[in-house]
């Protein structure tokens, strides 16, 4: 089967960012995500991917900014807490800006725009957790506020819902974000690796 896609029809660029000109946004690497209730399907591989990359992005000189959600005390999302706090393989190094959200879309009240501005990229690379919810809504972010998002599909994951009658895995539930992105907010690529 061939579709179209928006971006397509839209005639959008499908080059993928590069890391010399772009920035990195690192969307809720948070311990929640890895045990307990808000454990995702495929977390360790993703978050090794993301690692890699940050890696990467920090020998190529490029902008990095991290996100963390604040869900209150008591929550999943509690920064003050160590399930809120971001995973030790992507902590933020020395002079790395971490914005704190309270949306799904990290760019809503917060500083991440301002941030972005002040690198100078129109580009940006999203990686995050969870794929379905803060990766996607940042990427439509991005895209409305006029950057251009790529979305490193292996750096990102999540779980399974219900949905009307039925559950979907967390692979479905995952690709199907991903084509939501692709089909018009960004460029999305299969590995970090694919990226120069």
């Amino acid at each position: 089967m061939t579709t179209t896609t928006l971006r397509e029809l839209n005639g959008l660029d499908a080059t993928p960012a590069s890391l010399a000109h772009s920035t990195l946004i690192l969307v809720d690497y948070q311990n929640t995500y890895v045990g307990g209730v808000m454990e995702l399907a495929g977390w360790r591989p993703a978050l090794d991917s993301a690692a890699a990359l940050l890696a990467r992005a920090r020998e190529a000189g490029t902008k990095v900014i991290h996100v963390v959600h604040d869900g209150g005390e008591g929550t999943p999302y509690d920064i003050g807490a160590e399930t809120g706090r971001i995973h030790p393989s992507v902590a933020p190094a020395e002079g790395e800006p971490v914005v704190v959200k309270k949306a799904p879309n990290a760019f809503v009240d917060t500083e991440l725009g301002k941030h972005v501005d002040a690198a100078g990229n129109e580009d940006v690379i999203v990686i995050g957790f969870m794929t379905h919810m803060c990766v996607l809504f940042t990427a439509e972010g991005a895209f409305l506020r006029g950057n251009r998002p790529t979305v490193v599909a292996d750096a990102c994951a999540t779980r399974p819902l219900q949905a009307v009658g039925t559950w979907l895995d967390a692979r479905q539930i995952h690709h199907s974000a991903l084509a939501t992105i692709g089909d018009l907010y960004g460029v999305v690529v299969e590995s970090q690796a694919s990226l120069t």
